[in-house]
């Protein structure tokens, strides 16, 4: 049975989907595709049906990741099927430990930033979308540095002896 993450802001149309793209290709160049499967959503329904951000999509492309996505909302009957839920601010956990039906699922959600051992006191990946496309190249490098660390606790959660 696959290990199942799945990356959580508001709309899912700059963060998440950033997010799933980066770490996907990591779990991919680890070779670990048939054991841990990748997602997104967001905490609201605003753009579901729609494509990630243009400009969210442009640094993907540049940066050599897949920019292709289409925006969904995020439902409590999720918790059931997934192993981790990685929010990307602390409004969003704090919105997801809400929906959580249990404590112990509402344990399984994680800020992303957590697992950059280099990030400062403030684990929030900065909302970029209201700002410029440089704000999405931030967010970006957040992302790139947590993803390593994140990687490192699922193969621990894997059973350690993944290589």
């Amino acid at each position: 049975m696959a290990y199942r993450v799945c990356f959580v802001c508001t709309g899912n149309i700059c963060r998440s989907p950033m997010a799933e793209s980066v770490f996907r290709a990591r779990v991919a160049e680890a070779g670990l595709e048939a054991l841990v499967e990748v997602d997104s959503a967001g905490t609201g329904s605003w753009h579901e049906g729609e494509p990630a951000d243009p400009r969210t999509v442009s640094v993907l492309d540049e940066h050599g990741y897949d920019g292709d996505h289409i925006a969904r909302q995020f439902q409590p009957s999720w918790f059931s099927r997934l192993d981790l839920v990685i929010a990307l601010d602390t409004g969003h956990l704090k919105a997801l430990r809400r929906l959580a039906p249990t404590e112990e699922e509402a344990r399984k959600v994680r800020l992303l930033r957590s697992y950059d051992p280099a990030a400062d006191d403030d684990l929030d990946v900065p909302d970029p979308y209201y700002g410029q496309r440089g704000g999405f190249e931030e967010c970006l490098v957040m992302v790139e540095a947590a993803s390593a660390g994140l990687l490192t606790a699922v193969r621990e959660e894997l059973g350690g002896g993944v290589a």
